[in-house]
């Protein structure tokens, strides 16, 4: 029976379109191909007038780049930020920053310091979490595990959102000077630490680690200079750790973990390591082929859009428009609010409901 030739051009048409389509579908974007908003140093609240003014008293430059705040974690994550920053002290005992120099130094000048610790939680042993030791202590988390749970609750009750980067200091520089607080210094023992409180808190599922990324390859930099990060939907819900340290505190974090086997933060290793993956290079404008360089190959990178103030006090766009060029794919800001404080209205913003956008220097590529 002859076959109707109607049905042959039907069957072909359908064929074509089947191949078409799948000809024209783009894979999906993965963790490097986008762009996203952060914060610097997210958890600090600005420091109390009076306390500031003795500190511009001491060193003016310094006092101008400490006059931030932010709003509270998850105030953050609702406005859309996709990147956090938070330093810890080391605290096995508890007790050793209760009460800051500060507070002192408030009281000494007639006036009432701010309330700090009402509830006693630095008596708490653990990682403690604020900016600079007896000046700059005013925290929206003071113990670095009140801080995970906000954002694990927040996690939950936002099941589907981008991956939240989270960049850590593990801060140690003692202040040489009368009534400062020595830290304790941040050895092996102390950065394991980090490891465990982060683990009580989330589970192997809730966290993009480098034994996930790194998968079957032998080394992290392998994996993603070959096959690339983890997918978008891959990683929903999830939260990825950076130790943004070097020298001895690296060092100390690789000892026995040869490539980041079985840690949970990512490092800031120079590209040539075996745990490479995560750079920061913070001056977009300088450095801003090197970043480009290192996007196209497959590396992370953290840049900032303002420090210290100063964009903010000038209303100066330069920075932002260069780290949105450098394809840096983590932007932090401490002005994703508009200002108010300089009055200038300065604002770093993502033009979108997404909370990331596409990536301008990798988006075409295969990873």
């Amino acid at each position: 029976m002859p076959i109707n030739k109607f049905f042959i051009k039907s069957i072909t048409i359908f064929l074509l379109f089947i191949i078409t389509t799948n000809c024209d579908k783009k894979p999906p974007l993965k963790l490097n191909q986008i762009q996203l908003l952060g914060s610097h140093n997210s958890y600090k609240k600005r420091i109390q007038k009076e306390l500031w003014q003795l500190i511009y008293y001491k060193d003016s430059i310094q006092a101008l780049e400490l006059d931030y705040g932010h709003i509270s974690l998850i105030n953050q994550l609702n406005k859309g930020l996709r990147s956090l920053e938070l330093d810890v002290f080391y605290d096995p005992e508890g007790g050793r920053f209760t009460s800051p120099l500060g507070q002192k130094l408030i009281s000494q000048q007639n006036q009432t310091p701010l309330p700090f610790d009402t509830n006693e939680q630095m008596k708490t042993p653990g990682l403690k979490v604020f900016h600079i030791q007896d000046i700059d202590y005013r925290s929206h988390c003071l113990l670095f595990k009140t801080g995970l749970k906000q954002l694990k609750k927040w996690s939950l009750n936002n099941p589907n959102h981008l991956p939240i980067i989270i960049t850590m200091n593990a801060k140690d520089e003692i202040i040489d000077l009368p009534g400062f607080t020595p830290p304790l210094v941040f050895d092996e023992k102390a950065l394991n630490v980090i490891d465990e409180e982060i683990r009580s808190i989330f589970s192997e599922s809730q966290l993009i680690t480098p034994d996930f990324v790194r998968g079957k390859f032998k080394t992290l930099e392998t994996a993603i200079l070959t096959n690339g990060w983890p997918t978008i939907n891959e990683s929903k819900g999830k939260f990825l750790f950076v130790l943004d340290e070097g020298g001895e505190k690296r060092k100390n974090y690789l000892k026995n973990h040869p490539s980041l086997q079985g840690r949970v933060l990512f490092t800031v290793s120079p590209p040539g390591n075996p745990e490479s993956a995560f750079l920061i290079i913070n001056n977009p404008i300088q450095d801003l082929e090197s970043i480009q360089n290192f996007v196209k190959l497959g590396y992370l990178v953290r840049t900032r859009a303002d420090e210290g103030t100063w964009e903010a006090r000038k209303n100066d766009y330069t920075r932002w428009k260069s780290a949105l060029k450098s394809g840096a794919q983590i932007i932090s800001t401490d002005y994703y609010e508009k200002d108010t404080f300089f009055n200038t209205g300065y604002q770093i913003k993502l033009d979108n409901e997404l909370n990331y956008i596409t990536n301008p220097i990798n988006k075409n590529t295969k990873h």
